[in-house]
């Protein structure tokens, strides 16, 4: 059965009706997910089995029969350790139907089916009794319901359920405990995501609105790969604090609840942000912990382990405040039952506390809403702000009518500092154009930018007041782009504005090329991989679960990647592979691109990085993709503002450079102008192939 849905084309701005079948969202679901990442973490792993051995010898010790609840089980590996381990009977339970299925398949062929029941419910549904889900409760408590902030899958409802209804009084617990720790630091590249800095243009200041910097910001947490933030660019303002912990084989609450570290500042600065991670305890000496800390907290950062599906977490506070080394300082962090917030006191203000505890952060200005972090340190970017400031200086003139075409952009504004007769600016909607004029309005420009809540292709001459734009820009970015040829739209916003140009109008940018490097992953290759074994059971029918909604689309597909994050090294030389030429139309037929790159380093071939680069003009280049050169081992330093595209190769391909007899990686790509997609096929073949 087929079914239409409406999808709004991140690069045409249209909205597309696109015919999909009825199982479209489950592929996506089951591509999307973590699972292999999960079995592929042999620490996580490894410290589960020992504790669920540890739990089971207890119960067992107590001459009890060893009855274990498993919920969210995916693949039933857990459940499968602890019937391994000795337990009697095991009931496990998981909500979303395909990845029950796949545990079913999972169980049976790993031999467990007779002492081990899959139950695909919620489990605050699961009934306990002779005609319920289970017959008994539990003695033993197995989860993974945690996410990078711990609770932020539902942890605590689902334990404050199971110990009400599921789980035995004085149940064993695998984990044992949860403990959470935090840090106050001071980091100008991490506070650069939070909130718009002081922007300089050729010696003027553009300062950020009161609005903006008074704004608590949004709630949403900041989780990233802590491992990849050097020390040197944050400075601790006070000690690694233990902020509280979980014992889970007691009743747990779900309720709000507040805790508090209180130290001196170990240094003077401007406390603006709080690092955050935990560990977990399998056991309850604490004697096998897995720990979520990032890599440069280990005496040997290598052998820290690597996972993405729990990272770090960076909370903004409120407001940046100075503190004096030696002060007395209160952190506090608040819980609901899903997310944390943290604030910070002085050990005076903290007196009142109880009576006004620190309200959920919630972003009253709109630039929040409107800017995700990363463009938010896009917009903080000095030097990329100089760029586009010297191009625009170079173009524009007293008469000059200009025309930005960009989600929240401060081009418009730059170009009314630098003296342009008229500014006009496209604005996708209303929020957006409220932040701009927000920033137009701290700096006594109102009225300065004319800003437009119209699409381009609804542009009229009347709306421009009968002149014709002299300058048409864009950085580009817009809000619904996730791969990096979606910024395309600016090439058809372009088209639909042909003839409200003036002959010669200058273009910025006027052309990009999509860029691409075959490239070998340090770790990131794992969310693909299939797992095959793990820990001695055999998980294939959820590789091949995983591979079947891959290859319903998602295979021949790229996928958005932060690649700062993730590192890599270049086997090939970057390759520009299409142009795009902004100072004509989009064509009516297809772009068609073919070649191939040749290794230049040996290793393992995980699949293909693909990234833009905008030329301002014929000196000025803007990446989203590679911000330096590549190193001579081939590493490879990325930009932070924005996502670059991953193909992944079904398995890894040898690369054997060219002190190993050559090879290569041929490519095809496609630009079909109607529907603004980008197709492509990559191929890794010896030379003599």
């Amino acid at each position: 059965m087929k079914t239409f849905c409406g999808r709004a084309n991140p690069t045409t701005g249209a909205l597309d009706w696109v015919e999909e079948s009825e199982e479209y969202d489950y592929h996506q679901e089951i591509a999307r997910s973590s699972y292999a990442d999960m079995l592929h973490d042999t620490d996580r792993n490894q410290k589960y089995y020992a504790g669920i051995r540890a739990a089971v010898a207890r119960v067992k010790a107590r001459g009890e029969k060893a009855t274990v609840l498993d919920i969210g089980t995916g693949t039933g590996l857990l459940s499968m350790m602890a019937l391994t381990a000795g337990a009697d009977f095991c009931y496990a339970v998981e909500v979303f139907k395909p990845m029950a299925e796949a545990a079913k398949c999972i169980v049976e062929k790993n031999g467990f089916s007779d002492r081990m029941k899959i139950i695909n419910k919620h489990s605050t549904e699961v009934t306990v009794g002779p005609d319920g889900d289970m017959q008994t409760r539990a003695n033993i408590l197995v989860t993974e319901l945690f996410d990078t902030e711990l609770i932020g899958e539902g942890a605590l409802p689902s334990y404050e359920h199971a110990h009400q209804n599921l789980v035995q009084e004085g149940c064993e617990a695998v984990p044992h405990r949860a403990t959470v720790y935090s840090q106050l630091v001071e980091s100008e590249l991490l506070w650069s995501w939070g909130q718009l800095q002081p922007v300089m243009v050729e010696g003027a200041r553009l300062a950020p609105p009161p609005a903006v910097t008074q704004c608590a910001g949004a709630h949403s947490v900041c989780d990233i790969q802590l491992s990849q933030v050097s020390p040197e660019q944050f400075t601790p303002l006070g000690p690694l604090c233990t902020m509280f912990s979980l014992d889970f084989s007691k009743p747990v609450s779900s309720a709000p609840q507040s805790h508090t570290s209180h130290f001196p500042a170990r240094a003077s600065g401007r406390a603006q942000v709080v690092l955050s991670w935990w560990d977990i305890d399998m056991d309850p000496e604490g004697s096998i912990v897995c720990s979520m800390a990032p890599s440069w907290t280990y005496p040997q950062p290598n052998a820290a382990p690597w996972r993405d599906h729990w990272m770090q977490s960076v909370y903004f506070l409120p407001t940046e405040r100075s503190v004096v080394e030696g002060e007395e300082l209160s952190l506090t962090v608040i819980h609901d039952d899903y997310s944390l917030w943290y604030g910070l006191q002085t050990d005076s203000q903290q007196v009142g506390l109880k009576e006004t505890p620190l309200c959920r952060p919630c972003c009253t200005c709109h630039a929040h809403l409107v800017w995700n972090r990363p463009r938010f340190g896009e917009l903080n970017d000095g030097r990329r702000t100089e760029s586009y400031v010297r191009v625009l200086r170079s173009v524009l003139d007293v008469d000059s009518v200009c025309l930005s075409v960009s989600d929240g952009s401060l081009l418009p504004v730059f170009a009314h500092m630098l003296g342009a007769k008229k500014v006009f600016g496209l604005e996708s909607s209303r929020m957006s154009k409220r932040v701009i004029e927000q920033v137009l309005e701290a700096n006594s420009m109102k009225g300065g930018v004319e800003l437009l809540e119209v699409r381009a292709d609804q542009l009229s001459s009347n709306d421009l007041g009968g002149q014709q734009i002299s300058v048409l820009m864009g950085e580009p970015y817009y809000s619904t782009s996730l791969l990096p040829w979606h910024s395309l739209f600016f090439w058809y916003c372009r088209t639909a504005l042909a003839k409200l140009l003036r002959p010669g109008a200058a273009i910025l940018p006027r052309s990009a090329t999509l860029h691409a490097a075959a490239v070998e992953f340090q770790d990131l290759w794992r969310i693909r991989a299939p797992c095959g074994t793990c820990e001695g059971f055999d998980v294939s029918p959820m590789d091949q679960m995983v591979q079947r909604s891959l290859d319903f689309r998602e295979s021949r597909e790229a996928e958005p990647h932060p690649l700062w994050e993730y590192p890599c090294r270049a086997l090939t030389l970057p390759t520009a592979v299409m142009t795009f030429d902004f100072t004509q139309c989009v064509p009516e037929q297809p772009i068609n691109a073919q070649g191939f790159f040749p290794f230049v380093r040996s290793g393992s071939c995980h699949g293909v990085a693909i990234w833009m680069e905008y030329q301002l003009t014929e000196e000025v280049t803007i990446s989203m993709g590679l911000s330096g050169d590549v190193g001579e081992q081939g590493a490879c330093e990325w930009s932070r503002h924005r996502k670059q595209g991953v193909y992944f190769f079904p398995s890894p391909r040898q690369s054997l450079g060219e002190d190993g007899g050559g090879g290569k990686v041929s490519y095809s790509f496609t630009f079909e102008p109607s529907s603004g997609d980008i197709s492509m096929e990559f191929n890794v073949a010896s030379d003599s192939a």
